[in-house]
């Protein structure tokens, strides 16, 4: 579906010891999560007797009895098609290991013993139990067959490979797990039973955000709950879904009832960031001489839901969270400040000259300079800001563009631009009349004109104010405000720069600045190169004609983050923007972003040096590198079929 797997983790209520209980509890759990669509569902370690039976795990009355209640279990359920991992001890070469058995439509598939074993503090399990690597058989005896029986056991369904590790596997230096996603795994299940301590959820929680992101895995984690022994440990039954460092669910700690936590793995998403890291594969030369892999087949479940539990971000840019947000606004700073600061001190030079026209970017890109110049220890009067009005200037934004100057204490130029592109106009035989993408661009380069040409007269540096959203599209013109010595906001997208320009009036100005700050925030995004309406209010609304930005970046997001495929990327902004954009808006919009990304090339191959901020960027020299004449057709069949 899209790429999506869904799965479960499951903690029962247990009775420690009590076999026939714990499998009934567990019937229970596998027929919600089926009727939930689940294909894949973890339960704890040892979660046939339970964790904590100690030393009657010596006994065999018991270990016959688990065995026996493992048969029953797959028997009762033979008619799902969900993948099932149980924990339970089994026996082997006379030795008992604490193992993972997985199942599915009524047959056992394998059985993976752990490898290590907790022999410390308040664990002694190497007092019932030998590691999955003193092993000596490959086969075991459950019932009246024998079945597959390793650590090196992988289950696979086309795209599909699922590892198995068990609760303290992970805490080692090198979890069998990173073996296992070199060797294929890209999901992997850990069936665990630990113990609740003060602080330990946290570092348990860093723990599987740090594996599945360095396994760039999907991690399914469950561990033991209510009715195991409090004689000295208390268990809070843990369940966590996560994915390539991203923690897509958890499940509620210490209730005394039974839980099932549901999520959707991106298996597309992970297999992309695989391609894409060439160091991925590096560390397999580390385990040469290990034993090789087994793989055991399956077959995955049919999940038809269209419909993903898993929230899908509308500004993938943008952290939801205020304090994540004002951290990530502070931190971005810091990046464009560096960046910039470097340049200037490279080339010796103490004068910036902008382009100030009250719009969103070029106020980021100012405020960006300005803080350079103070962490420079240099005037900001060195900083020369133009406002340069023209045809399509209102009131408003050539008001914010002065205010905004005057009150962050820079040097201030006013020069129109009427009078030289009317004879610019004259010059090229155009009327001056028709608003044409002449009439527009004439516009757009003699301000870049006036901002080199002023650069050269002071020896400045010219900062560039265009952003990632525009470079997309290529939404600039060609040697116009395309074009500048160092461009400060070339990888910020435009739903991002909305916020930074607000963080910055809400943390690190004064009043009067704050004022004009959020008055820009608020101003409709436009190039004002069309005559304003005649009530001075703009008339040319970028949105308007290249369309949301908030979908723009959305798009941008997922072709350029996974390299998702229009189909993908159409599925996952119906959930994304369910309440503001119907499905035709949608296809619309998708449509022009493609056709315009590929088209536009040509711009961004020849893109001026700019601070790389986010995980996407679209300079030629490091993340993007696209001839200009691909072909786009591959891509709009796929679109004009969407429905």
């Amino acid at each position: 579906m899209y790429g999506y797997i869904k799965v479960a983790t499951a903690v029962p209520l247990v009775q420690v010891a009590d076999c026939e209980y714990n499998i009934g509890q567990m019937e229970d759990l596998l027929k919600k999560a089926a009727i939930q669509g689940a294909q894949i569902i973890v339960f704890p370690e040892l979660s046939i007797t339970g964790y904590t039976c100690m030393d009657l795990f010596a006994q065999e009355f018991l270990l016959k009895r688990a065995e026996q209640a493992l048969l029953e279990l797959v028997r009762r359920v033979k008619d799902l098609d969900i993948l099932c991992l149980v924990g339970m001890p089994v026996c082997a070469d006379n030795q008992l290991f604490n193992t993972a058995v997985a199942f599915q439509k009524g047959q056992i598939l394998g059985v993976v013993a752990k490898t290590y074993l907790p022999n410390y503090r308040e664990y002694q399990e190497m007092r019932w139990f030998s590691s999955g690597n003193d092993l000596r058989s490959d086969r075991v005896r459950l019932g009246d067959r024998t079945y597959p029986i390793g650590n090196n056991l992988l289950f696979t369904s086309g795209d599909i490979v699922l590892g198995v590790e068990i609760c303290e596997d992970l805490w080692a230096p090198i979890p069998p797990s990173s073996l296992q996603v070199m060797q294929g795994a890209n999901i992997i299940a850990n069936l665990s039973a630990s113990n609740e301590l003060i602080g330990k959820n946290e570092y348990l929680k860093s723990l599987i955000r740090q594996q599945s992101a360095r396994c760039m895995a999907g991690y399914i984690y469950a561990s033991a709950g209510y009715g195991e022994s409090t004689t000295d440990l208390v268990y809070a039954g843990k369940g966590f879904i996560a994915e390539n460092g991203v923690l897509l669910g958890e499940s509620e700690r210490f209730p005394m009832r039974e839980k099932l936590l549901t999520g959707e793995i991106d298996i597309d998403y992970l297999l992309h960031d695989r391609q894409v890291s060439t160091s991925f594969m590096e560390g397999i030369t580390l385990f040469s001489g290990k034993q090789q892999p087994v793989y055991i087949s399956f077959d995955i479940a049919q999940y038809n839901d269209s419909k993903l539990s898993r929230r899908i971000d509308p500004m993938p840019f943008v952290p939801s969270a205020s304090i994540a947000r004002d951290e990530r606004c502070e931190e971005i700073f810091h990046i464009q400040i560096n960046g910039l600061a470097k340049r200037l001190a490279h080339t010796h030079i103490k004068t910036a000259i902008i382009g100030v026209s009250g719009g969103l970017d070029s106020t980021l890109a100012l405020l960006v300079t300005a803080m350079t110049f103070d962490a420079l220890g240099i005037s900001r009067k060195q900083i020369i800001g133009v406002t340069m009005p023209g045809f399509g200037t209102t009131g408003r934004t050539y008001n914010n563009a002065i205010d905004l100057m005057h009150s962050l204490g820079i040097t201030v130029r006013e020069i129109s631009i009427v009078d030289a592109s009317k004879q610019h106009f004259k010059d090229i035989g155009h009327d001056g009349i028709t608003h044409d993408v002449t009439y527009e661009n004439t516009q757009a380069r003699e301000r870049t004109q006036i901002l080199m040409d002023l650069a050269n007269m002071e020896n400045g540096l010219v900062i560039g104010t265009g952003d990632l959203s525009e470079l997309a599209l290529g939404w600039a013109t060609y040697n116009g405000d395309h074009m500048s010595m160092y461009a400060v906001n070339v990888s910020i997208p435009k739903t991002l720069v909305k916020y930074l320009v607000e963080w910055v009036a809400m943390h690190k100005v004064d009043d009067a600045s704050r004022k004009t700050l959020l008055d820009v925030v608020d101003t409709p995004i436009s190039p004002e190169l069309l005559p304003a309406n005649e009530n001075d209010t703009i008339r040319q609304k970028t949105e308007d004609l290249v369309g949301p930005y908030e979908l723009h970046d959305f798009f941008l997001y997922h072709f350029m983050r996974f390299g998702a495929p229009p189909v993908k990327i159409y599925f996952l902004a119906q959930h994304a923007f369910k309440e503001n954009y119907d499905k035709q808006t949608i296809k619309k919009w998708l449509q022009i972003f493609i056709r315009r990304f590929f088209n536009q090339q040509f711009k961004r191959s020849c893109l001026p040096d700019g601070p790389k901020v986010g995980s996407i960027s679209l300079s030629p020299r490091s993340d993007w590198r696209m001839p200009s004449d691909a072909s786009v057709s591959l891509w709009l069949k796929e679109i004009e079929g969407l429905e």
